[in-house]
């Protein structure tokens, strides 16, 4: 059993060697425990402190592309190097290194293929107030586009299974905290989250660029990662407001006319014929999205299956 502890980083050579020096080396049930360094196209010396400060494997990509892509990055890395259990960590220490055995211990045990780290966001004093309710209300989110009960959604301190680190698929360039936590949840992976521990942080978020960026960010993540995988429900539901007006308008309209006013009303059924003409064109874009998604899913399992055989082959 291999055990490969990924760390995405820009511009963490302060913080670096100090975070390494904490990572566990010997875990019960893991016969080796090795790091990964993914440098997100550093300015400093990153990859020269973690080089010195004893990390078996560094990679770096060729320019700043942020942190979704660095932990892709470091996913498809990690797989080459043979991981059996893959753990995502941060460079500035926030999260507890000792609790990285919490994480792996349901892994070993068969019970989960991917284990999220609980903060306890409602109660971290780290946090501020705007803060917590933020991080409440997007695990909220995320909870009912996955099917899951997660408290910690955006949570980056997580242990996934090789298997299910081949069935990641990370398309946003943001974070992939909340998009991998919907994908898993609706492809019925096995999801538990532990309580972790937390430190102060060192320094300002280098990914939340105050309130509005992290709002406008999460919710186009959010809103496109579950169209993504449940498009009829979502088209269904906009084509049934749609058509939902427009059969009013008209119902509106046919009572003016009964009346003996319909033809100063006759706005309404324009606007209405429109609406439900809307509903009905959506209801088949909602289809073809579906078929779409199908074929997505088969995508998919064929790129699981190659990853799966690369395995084999080595």
């Amino acid at each position: 059993m291999k055990l490969l502890i990924q760390i995405p980083c820009y511009n963490e050579a302060e913080t670096l060697p100090h975070t390494l020096s904490l990572l566990p080396r010997q875990i019960e049930g893991v016969d080796s425990v090795e790091v990964l360094v993914i440098d997100d196209g550093s300015s400093d010396a990153t990859v020269e402190a973690a080089r010195a400060a004893g990390a078996e494997h560094v990679i770096s990509l060729p320019h700043h592309s942020g942190l979704a892509l660095a932990f892709s990055a470091g996913l498809d890395a990690c797989l080459r190097l043979g991981a059996d259990v893959i753990v995502n960590t941060d460079a500035d220490g926030q999260y507890e290194a000792a609790d990285i055995a919490k994480l792996v211990a349901p892994i070993l045990r068969g019970e989960a293929e991917l284990v999220v780290g609980d903060r306890g966001v409602l109660t971290n004093t780290w946090f501020s107030p705007l803060k917590r309710r933020l991080q409440a209300w997007g695990s909220r989110v995320v909870s009912r586009a996955a099917g899951l009960d997660i408290p910690d959604a955006t949570s980056g301190f997580r242990a996934l299974t090789r298997h299910q680190a081949m069935r990641t698929l990370v398309l946003s360039e943001y974070s992939y905290t909340l998009e991998t936590l919907i994908q898993a949840g609706n492809q019925h992976a096995r999801i538990l989250s532990v309580p972790v521990k937390t430190h102060p942080p060192q320094r300002p978020s280098r990914l939340m660029h105050g309130v509005r960026d992290y709002l406008m960010n999460s919710s186009v993540t959010i809103v496109r990662s579950y169209t993504m995988y449940r498009p009829l429900r979502v088209f269904t539901y906009i084509g049934g407001v749609l058509f939902l007006i427009g059969a009013i308008l008209i119902i509106r309209f046919l009572v003016f006319f009964f009346q003996g006013n319909g033809s100063g009303h006759v706005q309404s059924l324009i606007v209405a014929a429109v609406l439900l003409i809307s509903g009905f064109q959506t209801w088949l874009n909602g289809l073809l999205a579906d078929l779409i998604s199908k074929n997505r899913k088969i995508m998919e399992e064929i790129l699981y299956r190659m990853k799966r055989e690369e395995k084999v082959d080595e």
